[in-house]
């Protein structure tokens, strides 16, 4: 069975996005709204019952009071009956201290189903009755208690519950009909805010992400930001700037890789004719002229180091520089040897200043500490260069060493323009921590790379004139039992 491809995730989440944040918001305010309505209909109900009762009492103290009033208590029966038919009830009794009184009745039923003490009645026990109210069948007879005018005791009333059922089930359909159409609304209303306030915003974001991840190096699948202040618009401007960085980084990575190759290609061509050059120079050794066996040797050891460096295609095309053969040397021929090679000590427009501690030693690689002061001192030269002479002052390289403890330190300066400020942020970074037109910033990125590799640091002093460049480089560490080795072999 294949492994399913991007094109088939990206068609899978198209056909579930009915799913996604909006089908889900969908169904999570149903039963929102569900439990919003049961949360006003079952107060709403067992309070329209109760009104009900309370009417049918209001309207049994007014029948007991026009009762009451008759001559010697006795009304017609068909005024009676007519009293009871007006406010829905069977019969209409009184207490009155330790008798009770009937002041009104009709049909009695053989028998009372229900009690219902409208003094006395808790809002749990009123919610409980109306639904028992409803799912009953039949007409059961009701007496229902309430206080007496003037004063009796009680009031009763017996009522018939078929009429009070289908009340209240007229009551339950236009509560519903309304409470549902206002929920509707509400929901409806609530759904689209939160629809086109976070839903769509997150499907952009999706489909942004979505298209990003098929084509990373592409500009144009860099999100727009919106105008939005709220955690959504930041974190569109933030995708915005991650997306952005992305891009140069792989169009970085890129352009690394076709350097690698390119290297690559003419390392084998430039790698013979450098060895053609070494044959000619050891031939050119053998002259006996005095000037020609002083610059010979520095000639060789120049075609030496340019075969290494092909050899290691040109070391920063690899993953990682070779590691430093690491010995205590003393540093100032090797910055004599770094003033030669850079053509300074035959320029007189710029002042070569070495202020180096006598008898100053490093524990480094010769060949890499050369490579990094001669990457700084060309740095420096160039950017004499490029300073207007009329602004230049005295133009001078300066080089200062001393030991601090088990620390070399060793400063590279110069007296021109400096860096600029934006600039700083990545200048020891490949490709971006140039400072001329032009330039690539490899100098400073292989000085940095060899520096670390040897444990130490360099860095840009703040607040001198021109730039100076500090390099740190600690001692290795030296084990005791190792050293009482060496001294008892010799």
């Amino acid at each position: 069975m294949e492994p399913a491809t991007e094109q088939d995730e990206v068609r899978v989440w198209r056909r579930r996005r009915w799913l996604g944040l909006s089908g889900k918001l969908l169904l999570l305010t149903i039963p929102l709204v569900l439990i919003a309505e049961v949360l006003i209909y079952v107060p709403a109900i067992a309070n329209f019952r109760l009104n009900r009762l309370n009417d049918r009492l209001a309207a049994a103290n007014t029948a007991a009071l026009v009762l009451d009033a008759s001559p010697s208590g006795m009304v017609p029966e068909s005024l009676a009956r007519d009293i009871l038919d007006s406010i829905g009830a069977r019969a209409v009794a009184i207490k009155m201290g330790q008798q009770r009184r009937l002041l009104a009745s009709g049909e009695l039923p053989p028998q009372i189903d229900h009690d219902v003490d409208m003094r006395s009645v808790t809002p749990w026990e009123a919610i409980v009755d109306s639904f028992e109210v409803m799912f009953e069948s039949g007409n059961q007879a009701i007496r229902v208690i309430g206080p007496a005018p003037g004063g009796g005791q009680f009031l009763e009333v017996v009522v018939d519950e078929l009429p009070l059922r289908q009340a209240m089930y007229r009551f339950s359909s236009n509560l519903l009909l309304v409470s549902l159409t206002i929920a509707i609304l509400t929901a409806a209303l609530v759904y689209l805010a939160l629809h086109f306030l976070f839903v769509q915003p997150m499907r952009r974001l999706t489909a942004n992400l979505v298209g990003f991840h098929q084509n990373p190096e592409s500009a144009a699948n860099i999100i727009v930001p919106s105008q939005r202040t709220d955690e959504i618009g930041v974190a569109e401007r933030e995708l915005s700037d991650m997306q952005r960085d992305l891009v140069s980084m792989l169009h970085q990575k890129s352009r690394l890789a076709a350097l690698g190759l390119a290297v690559s290609k003419i390392n084998h061509d430039l790698r013979n004719l450098l060895a053609s050059s070494q044959l000619l120079s050891d031939q050119l050794a053998s002259v006996p002229d005095p000037r020609v066996q002083r610059f010979a040797p520095k000639l060789m050891r120049s075609l030496e180091r340019a075969i290494a460096f092909c050899q290691s295609t040109l070391s920063y095309g690899r993953a990682q520089e070779a590691a430093p053969d690491r010995r205590m040397l003393l540093i100032e021929p090797v910055v004599n040897e770094v003033r030669e090679t850079a053509g300074l000590a035959s320029d007189a427009s710029i002042t070569w200043v070495s202020s180096i501690e006598r008898g100053l030693s490093i524990d480094a690689d010769p060949d890499q500490l050369f490579r990094v002061l001669l990457n700084l001192v060309r740095n420096a030269a160039q950017a004499l260069e490029g300073h207007p002479p009329s602004d230049a002052g005295i133009q001078q390289i300066r080089i200062t060493g001393r030991r601090e403890g088990a620390v070399a330190i060793v400063e590279v300066s110069d007296t021109g323009p400096g860096v600029p400020q934006k600039a700083r942020a990545h200048l020891f970074e490949a490709f971006q921590g140039s400072v001329r037109a032009g330039g690539t910033g490899l100098g400073l990125a292989i000085a940095a790379e060899l520096v670390r590799a040897h444990g130490g640091d360099i860095h840009l002093v703040e607040g001198t004139i021109g730039a100076t460049f500090r390099i740190t480089i600690p001692d290795r560490p030296v084990e005791l039992l190792t050293i009482r080795g060496e001294r008892a072999r010799a």
